[in-house]
């Protein structure tokens, strides 16, 4: 039997819930029983992209607006994890980042590169109302 997993979550645009997502996101990564790598490694990993992806989406995207909101969505399919962070903002484009191995690069750009370091997919795509980033690991 393969690990069945959907989670949705809605929280206002606040930071104060980074914490609460990440811990989500590690107690999903502890219950992968499949996963055949280190789960506590796992979990470390998922709760960093999702608090960076969340700062980002509150931060940069929603510009700190209160009335706005972040949408998270953590499911499994084909024997990986896909979460998924929902903003309602202009967006940008997730190529034209700098890497920020540079040595002028200031903070911008580097929890995008974190995440894609530590996922295996990630895309940043216009939806109606927004823009979804979706990342996924795979789970073999």
């Amino acid at each position: 039997m393969t690990d069945k997993l959907e989670v949705d979550i809605k929280v206002p645009n606040q930071t104060r819930y980074l914490g609460l997502i990440g811990k989500i996101g590690e107690d999903i990564a502890r219950t992968l029983k499949r996963f055949k790598g280190d789960r506590e490694e796992l979990a470390y990993h998922i709760n960093l992209v999702l608090t960076e992806a969340i700062s980002n989406a509150i931060r940069h995207a929603n510009d700190d607006d209160p009335d706005k909101e972040i949408h998270i969505s953590i499911y499994i399919k084909d024997q990986k994890l896909h979460i998924r962070v929902y903003d309602q903002g202009e967006g940008f484009d997730i190529t034209r980042l700098p890497s920020p191995e540079l040595k002028y690069l200031d903070e911008h750009g580097r929890g995008v590169y974190i995440i894609r370091s530590l996922m295996d997919e990630v895309t940043y795509k216009r939806l109606k109302d927004g823009h979804v980033l979706e990342m996924i690991k795979s789970l073999h």
